[in-house]
């Protein structure tokens, strides 16, 4: 007998995660060992939630099959009362699942861009950090369907565009170091896995806490929509992520290719060139201009092209423009000068 349907959904999910990664580190089955290049370490973040506890068990049950070295980091960020005991107790189940190097490490929150933001920043420069020192091909992270649903109708409430549109990447990061396998999952399905294998499951209060965005989003908005708009909504929105981000892919690119015509002989840009571009085109040439010049990407917003913009589009001589890090673009005599200062 095989395993449980939700099982066996998550170990397909993460087999063929580990299966791109083996193409991806030149590993072939049937080749002699003496052939091979060294087996990947793949660690999973882990909370202890029902995603990443799903997320960790596949990993353990794959990786001895696909010769795949499997570790585990879970992240203390310190926010409750207990959480080192609580981030001690997910490494020994980590321990127990058979991963091996398992870190538990404890980070400081800041404040900036708000709790939930400052708490990704500080959770993903830890993984980051976790990586290199045990040199990692790849960290595993157990966002589902669900997950993608929500941070979809986050980009549309902040009117951030289509690549906000786009949600998360299924490979992202440095080098495509971080996997979502349980992108095309939903959360029942890890819970579910959870439940028939007997792990353990830790229900994180945050993820109920309405002072948060996303918790009153999963709690109150989503039930809403589909109470209006009838079942199949998480489905949809994650489809949407998927279009959003074939058709913004394709606009970078563009932009990419298109940049190198709009600039002249000193590399300057030219606002006659620059006019001629489709609208979204030329946005695209106008922020990857303002992060070459010292703009952070995560504080540049749409409403700081958009002004950019104006100077082609929309020229009376206005003065220049502030960006974030000090950046400050301004037209003239026919170019667009953005640099900092």
């Amino acid at each position: 007998m095989g395993p449980h349907p939700a099982v066996a959904a998550i170990r397909l999910a993460v087999r063929r995660v580990l299966t791109d990664i083996l193409d991806d580190h030149g590993r072939a089955p049937g080749r002699a060992p003496h052939e091979q290049p060294p087996s990947p370490l793949v660690l999973v973040a882990c909370s202890g939630g029902a995603d990443s506890m799903a997320l960790a068990s596949a990993l353990a049950f794959e990786a001895l099959r696909l010769g795949v070295r499997a570790g585990g980091v879970t992240v203390d960020h310190g926010l409750q009362a207990g959480s080192d005991l609580r981030a001690a107790e997910v490494a020994s189940r980590l321990r127990e699942l058979g991963l091996d190097p398992v870190e538990c490490t404890a980070v400081t929150v800041g404040r900036g861009g708000g709790p939930e933001a400052a708490a990704r920043d500080a959770r993903y420069a830890a993984l980051d950090a976790a990586a290199e020192r045990h040199g990692a091909t790849a960290v595993l992270l157990g966002h589902t369907r669900d997950d993608q649903a929500e941070t979809v109708l986050l980009g549309l409430a902040r009117g951030s565009g289509i690549r906000s549109l786009s949600g998360m990447a299924a490979v992202s990061g440095a080098d495509g170091r971080y996997r979502r396998p349980f992108l095309q999952l939903d959360r029942q399905t890890a819970r579910k896995a959870c439940m028939v294998q007997s792990l353990p499951v830790w229900d994180d209060p945050h993820n109920a806490d309405p002072a948060y965005t996303r918790s009153r989003l999963r709690h109150e908005g989503l039930p809403a929509l589909e109470k209006a708009l009838g079942k199949g909504v998480v489905e949809a929105l994650a489809r949407t992520a998927q279009l959003s981000r074939d058709d913004a892919d394709a606009l970078d690119a563009w932009a990419g290719r298109a940049e190198a015509g709009v600039r002249d002989a000193d590399g300057r840009l030219e606002c006659a060139a620059l006019h001629d571009l489709p609208p979204a085109v030329r946005r695209r040439v106008l922020r990857r201009a303002a992060i070459e010049a010292g703009a952070p990407a995560g504080s540049l917003f749409a409403r700081h092209i958009e002004e950019v913009d104006r100077l082609i589009t929309g020229w009376r001589g206005q003065g220049a423009i502030n960006l974030p890090g000090r950046v400050v673009a301004r037209r003239q005599g026919g170019r667009l000068v953005i640099r900092q200062g």
